[in-house]
């Protein structure tokens, strides 16, 4: 099949205009093409730089800290604004961006794209984006009356000229309300003109205003704990009395951050790096406030329901009310993680320097994570184990166990460790991890109920079934006995000389039985000692090894007698006479 000659002179004349048009949509995807840029405000001056992004901040933030506002209207973009009164007004608004940004927001210069096109780079985000040019960036983004404000710059080209990056129009027409709330605070248009200079990153004034701001929170706070515990030492003893001195910390840190955010507000502005540092420390300690509060208040409770439905910790109560105890600890728990959890969530969206900080601190805040979770591996262990006892209860508040050899009743089930008591009142800090490693004897698993053992070794002519009676009769007058038809008594070993007999008793809880199984061996040995002693074991000398039982008579033993001195004289000696000894 033949072309036509004429449809490929078509083609080829139309290929050129093609490839225009591609160029000219490539081009307008790198920046905004404008008919007139500032026009009212002339050539800008040499040391103006707007070639890149970070040229253009770095050499906005130079300008305005010379106070060289009219140079500094040059990156502004006044597309709004009439050109007769471009030169006037851009002044302004560049001393009002400026303050903005100095008290509103710290801008890391380092973060800004260096490249003229703003082509996102390779790096530690591999984002799909990576090779792509841009023509609008964000600064910072600011909050006022609820809604926010972004600061953007952009790339413009107007005509043939060298494109250049500019604060953006829509910027520029937020910039007075901005102002009216991050402008200079009351105090900083009353401070004398010789402490607004400079000195490092902050103005000289403000060297001398932290520290009495922090000081002066720091009062206010001292004085809400001191208040807070005459109060609880006013109130009737009572629940009322220690909640109120459970929470003096926290009302008093409370205090301190809505005082420090209020001055912030409305007294004293700061550098957009100390405000920064400052809301968001003030966010993290009021944000914990309320979190202790809530986890105090749960405590309170705890104690009031401990002490009104189970009250001392043993496993004397019933099994149910232990393990209600056991689930208001669990409970506790949950609500610290949960609001933690909260606190922690709260704090992100609220501080908005960790927007501001950007991929660096992003970097830094991984690197301390993975440091974290490799130094609190123990804790975070404990943690789970903790929650793991939560969820199968092999141990419930007030279960007495054998834990290595030691009778000890579970007070506690907490994060990272189990308090236990032992016997003699002591109390054992056990971490949770190492106690569920460990293998241990719940005594109150099932019931509190237990047996207990005596046993005597006795003389082989004792007679059990006397024993038996007594021991009956003996157990059945304590108090700590119980199921009596299970008194039972058996023999239970035999030796050549002596037997062992095994009394078996019962008892409600495993103290209960323990003290019981004292008292009753007290009175056995007692009644053995007045009526039958025989009963003791003896010692026994073997004379014969002839067994009697078989009716053998024994043999006769020959006796020698030792000679006496007169038989010794008269033996003849070997000669025939007398000896002479």
């Amino acid at each position: 099949m033949k072309i036509p000659l004429a449809w490929m002179l078509f083609v080829l004349l139309l290929a050129p205009s093609g490839l225009g048009v591609a160029q000219e949509e490539g081009g307008e995807t790198r920046w905004f093409s404008v008919d007139s840029l500032n026009a009212g405000l002339g050539q800008p001056p040499d040391k103006v730089e707007r070639r890149t992004p970070r040229d253009a901040v770095r050499s906005f933030l130079e300008l305005t800290k010379e106070e060289d506002y009219s140079a500094a209207a040059h990156l502004l973009n006044l597309l709004d604004l009439a050109p007769e009164e471009q030169a006037e007004r851009g002044a302004v608004l560049a001393r009002q961006l400026a303050a903005v940004l100095q008290r509103g927001e710290w801008i890391n210069v380092s973060d800004i794209s260096a490249r003229q096109d703003a082509m996102i780079e390779a790096g530690a985000d591999q984002s799909a984006r990576v090779g792509q040019a841009r023509r609008n960036l964000k600064l910072a983004s600011l909050e006022l009356d609820g809604q926010s404000y972004e600061v953007r710059i952009a790339r413009y080209r107007m005509g043939e000229q060298d494109p250049v990056w500019l604060i953006a129009p829509e910027t520029i027409t937020a910039i007075p309300k901005l102002y009216e709330k991050y402008g200079p605070s009351w105090l900083e248009d009353h401070m004398p003109e010789g402490l607004q200079g400079s000195f490092g990153k902050l103005k000289l004034w403000e060297w001398f205003a932290i520290p009495i701001f922090l000081a002066i929170a720091s009062a206010v706070g001292w004085v809400i704990h001191g208040l807070m515990g005459l109060l609880a030492s006013r109130l009737p003893a009572g629940l009322t009395s220690v909640f109120a001195q459970m929470i003096r910390l926290p009302m008093a840190f409370i205090t301190m951050s809505l005082l420090a955010q209020w001055l912030l507000d409305y007294v004293v502005s700061f550098s957009g790096v100390v405000t920064a540092i400052f809301r968001g420390l003030l966010i993290i300690i009021l944000a914990w406030g309320v979190g202790l509060i809530a986890v105090r208040l749960v405590d309170t409770l705890l104690i009031r329901m401990t002490r009104r439905l189970v009250g001392e910790i043993d496993d004397s109560k019933s099994r149910d009310d232990r393990q209600l105890l056991t689930t208001l600890h669990a409970l506790r728990r949950f609500v610290i993680l949960v609001t933690v959890t909260v606190v922690v969530i709260y704090v992100i969206a609220q501080v908005s320097l960790f927007e501001t900080l950007g991929v660096t601190l992003l970097a830094s805040a991984s690197v301390v994570t993975v440091l974290v979770g490799i130094a609190g591996q123990a804790v975070l262990g404990n943690i789970l184990a903790s929650f793991q006892i939560s969820l199968t209860k092999p141990i419930r508040i007030g279960d007495l166990l054998v834990f290595e050899d030691q009778w000890c009743y579970v007070e506690g089930i907490y994060y990272t460790f189990i308090r236990l008591r032992r016997w003699d009142e002591q109390r054992l800090i056990v971490p949770v991890k190492y106690f569920v490693s460990k293998p241990f004897q719940n005594l109150s698993a099932k019931n509190s109920k237990q047996y207990r053992t005596i046993v005597l070794t006795l003389h082989l002519s004792a007679d059990v079934a006397t024993l038996r009676e007594k021991f009956k009769e003996f157990a059945m007058a304590e108090e700590q006995v119980i199921d009596h038809h299970k008194l039972t008594c058996f023999v239970t070993g035999q030796h050549e000389a002596t037997q062992e007999i095994s009394f078996y008793l019962m008892g409600p809880e495993t103290f209960e039985a323990w003290e019981a199984e004292m008292k009753v061996r007290e009175k056995l040995l007692a009644f053995i000692r007045d009526h039958h002693p025989e009963w003791w074991p003896r010692g026994v000398v073997v004379l014969s090894h002839h067994d009697i039982t078989r009716g053998d008579t024994p043999p006769k033993r020959r006796i020698r007698r030792p000679a006496t001195v007169e038989e010794v004289d008269e033996t003849p000696s070997p000669e025939g006479e007398p000896s002479s000894e």
